[in-house]
């Protein structure tokens, strides 16, 4: 005798019994195509929540109330820290500038005067107009060539430019102009 060798469609699949088994035969055009619904027990093993053990969540540092509060989670007030700069520390700031910009060495060469000024040598508290004097009687401070910074903008704003037309009869109306 050969050993069953094929698929059943119906090995792992509920099938009806008794009067409701005589009703799908005279009804279904394939009497012999599963019913599709899979045996429980038979259709997977181990079976879904059948385990005795049950899972629990690894703590963690967040999962922890004490070492997690609220003010640290909370990304909606999360404004950026500001910085601030005194008048007394703007002018000193203002006199420690050289009237030449210094070049920074690349990164093979050797330069010994790259040091920077300690704050212990600053030059000692000055008004800020008395500041902003003596840098103006220094000379221009701005020109064509170097020009005060700009705010950063995180997009800058869009200036249409026409585009080649798109592909189409010449004689005919065309109204579609491609910008970008």
């Amino acid at each position: 005798m050969a050993s069953k060798k094929l698929a059943d469609s119906t090995l792992y699949h509920v099938s009806p019994k008794g009067f409701w088994k005589k009703f799908r035969d005279a009804t279904v055009v394939n009497p012999e195509i599963s019913s599709g619904l899979p045996i429980p027990s038979l259709n997977r093993y181990p079976q879904p929540a059948s385990r005795p053990e049950h899972y629990s969540t690894p703590a963690t540092k967040a999962s922890d109330p004490a070492q997690n509060p609220y003010w640290k989670r909370d990304v909606r007030r999360a404004f950026p820290k500001l910085s601030v700069v005194t008048q007394t520390e703007l002018s000193a700031f203002l006199l420690q500038t050289p009237e030449e910009p210094a070049q920074i060495p690349g990164p093979g060469s050797k330069a010994a005067d790259t040091s920077i000024t300690p704050a212990s040598e600053l030059p000692e508290a000055v008004s800020l107009t008395q500041a902003i004097s003596t840098v103006a009687s220094r000379g221009k401070i701005f020109s064509e060539s170097s020009l005060p910074p700009k705010l950063p903008t995180p997009y800058p704003r869009w200036t249409p430019t026409y585009s080649e037309d798109a592909p189409h009869d010449p004689d005919s109306y065309f109204p579609m102009k491609l910008v970008h």
